[in-house]
């Protein structure tokens, strides 16, 4: 395969997931798309959830119609099955996003996806199920990458630029075709994914990238020519979507959590914690992700030695201490303790409490009054014409009748997921 038919895959699939994101988009925001009855989840949110299947349709079809084209050569085979064993994965998780899935039944289909994957690239039987452990292992870890806006597109497409470049240095340009629509889809989709997002990955597109990711790198270490460090570059590219899964056991595991327990727990949950904006978060942590990514791909150019890694390496596991010093769970509530003459008499703290809350209530309740009551207005001035009744209240700052002035609710920030277990 040429560059000429790479780079046309990639154009197609920046085009065909833009346009399709874009119409996604248009429906998801319509405002008259009621709320499902039986209190679930509005229409809308559904449709925003499951906006990744654009970004697998812009890159399956790319890809597909190149391996139609015959584009992939002698290596077709391999390509047709990571594609074919994606797509498994991507519907799994579609129908995971609108109806929650057992996680033993997800971990079967990616297995058996990879399983796939491995015997149409013609490994070794032990080189194949290191693979397949792999495949499944990354697979999840980037997929609980997706919990902020913009933060696995970013993050995938760093990675994907990594093997894209160690694709075309190994003397295989076939094995670069779904990293390089890879590289372009999630570039397309980044721009309606970035907060404010309007589109999320949710499990379909989540699970696609990690698949497709951890199958090509493992296809292009399987093909790497002898004498290159493959072993060792290409894991490295990994190493923040394994940071971020180490950094989640970790954290459970000493607050006696469960692990299958969906937390803000992550990385970008940390960094907010620490006033790190949602945008900044996907900014460092894509720029942690390009330190080992470009590190992988030199050493696997033969460019650096594989001693270099243990940089990245040591850096990463540095961050990792540095975030589980940043509290991430709520402190557990404790009951008041009961003492005996409280079944007879209340006690003086219940009766403190009791005074306090319908202090309260009578504040919010003045402060609603103020708030809804019309600002009486002051006489005019001589010579000076007040305003027309029925042409609405005069230009300025509104008040309260305390002279204080009113302050619009702000709404609470928004760019983190709920991740489904």
């Amino acid at each position: 395969m040429n560059v000429l038919g790479i780079i046309a895959s990639g154009v197609a699939a920046l085009f065909i997931t833009v346009a399709l994101a874009k119409s996604a988009r248009r429906v998801a925001l319509r405002p008259h798309i009621p709320d499902e009855p039986g209190g679930r989840a509005p229409r809308a949110e559904a449709l925003r959830r499951t906006g990744g299947a654009t970004a697998v349709l812009g890159i399956g079809t790319a890809t597909g119609a190149a391996l139609w084209l015959g584009a992939a050569d002698e290596a077709a085979g391999s390509v047709g099955g990571l594609l074919a064993g994606a797509g498994a994965v991507a519907a799994l998780g579609l129908v995971h996003d609108l109806k929650p899935l057992w996680a033993a039944l997800r971990l079967a289909v990616q297995t058996a996806a990879a399983v796939l994957v491995v015997c149409l690239a013609g490994l070794s039987p032990a080189a194949g199920v290191l693979a397949v452990v792999w495949i499944v292992l990354v697979t999840n870890a980037f997929a609980l990458l997706d919990h902020a806006d913009g933060l696995l597109t970013a993050v995938g497409l760093v990675t994907a630029a990594g093997l894209l470049a160690c694709a075309f240095v190994g003397g295989d340009p076939a094995l670069a075709l779904l990293p390089a629509t890879l590289v372009a889809g999630l570039a397309g989709f980044l721009l309606h994914n970035w907060h404010p997002a309007r589109l999320r990955l949710g499990a379909c597109g989540a699970q696609f990238t990690g698949f497709a990711l951890a199958a090509s790198g493992a296809l292009i270490q399987a093909a790497a020519p002898s004498g290159r460090a493959a072993w060792a570059a290409l894991p490295a590219l990994a190493t923040v979507a394994l940071a971020d899964s180490a950094l989640v056991l970790i954290s459970r595991r000493r607050a006696a959590r469960s692990p299958l327990r969906a937390t803000d727990d992550h990385i970008a949950h940390r960094l907010r914690r620490v006033r790190v904006t949602v945008p900044g978060a996907a900014v460092l942590t894509a720029l942690w992700a390009g330190v080992p990514v470009a590190t992988g791909a030199l050493v696997y150019a033969e460019l650096l030695h594989p001693a270099f890694l243990l940089l990245p390496l040591a850096g990463t596991a540095a961050a990792v201490y540095a975030l589980l010093r940043i509290p991430a769970y709520a402190p557990p509530r404790t009951a008041p303790p009961r003492t005996g003459s409280s079944r007879t008499a209340p006690s003086r703290t219940a009766t403190s409490r009791a005074t306090q809350d319908r202090t309260i209530t009578a504040r919010r309740r003045t402060e609603a009054a103020d708030a809804g009551a019309a600002i009486p207005a002051a006489a005019p001035a001589t010579g000076v014409k007040g305003s027309a009744p029925g042409r609405g209240a005069p230009t300025g700052t509104a008040r309260t009748s305390a002279g204080h002035p009113t302050v619009p609710r702000v709404a609470p920030e928004r760019g983190f997921y709920t991740l489904r277990a």
